[in-house]
């Protein structure tokens, strides 16, 4: 089973390739998601529709996926994309730092949202 932290938890810290959350750290990517907060593995550089299983498994109780790229914004690849449009799923990929802030707001708001993040290092 994937490391979880069941239920919604806000982000209170990014950075040296993890995040940390509801007074708990992890190493590694992470799934945000309504079910809650789970230990991601993707290859940051090859995004695939596989990799949002999860997230799209949970797409009736989200209004908004965001995704944190990484150190930079990026788009997820084509086959990403498309997925999220046959399911309906509305998205907006940014970097992490930026994911991590709009979730935050937007969960503070009681809103319907999901965030996917890759970790970031900053050389700590």
């Amino acid at each position: 089973m994937t490391a979880h932290f069941p239920g919604r938890a806000a982000i209170e810290g990014y950075g040296a390739g993890g995040f940390s959350f509801a007074q708990m750290s992890h190493r590694g990517a992470i799934l945000a998601l309504p079910s809650g907060v789970y230990a991601w593995n993707p290859d940051p550089a090859a995004l695939t529709p596989a990799d949002f299983a999860m997230v799209l498994a949970e797409r009736e109780e989200i209004d908004l996926l965001l995704i944190g790229m990484g150190p930079a914004m990026a788009r997820p690849p084509r086959p990403v994309r498309d997925a999220f449009a046959a399911a309906g799923l509305m998205y907006d990929a940014m970097a992490t730092g930026h994911a991590v802030a709009t979730y935050n707001l937007l969960l503070e708001e009681r809103r319907r949202v999901a965030a996917a993040l890759i970790a970031v290092d900053f050389g700590r």
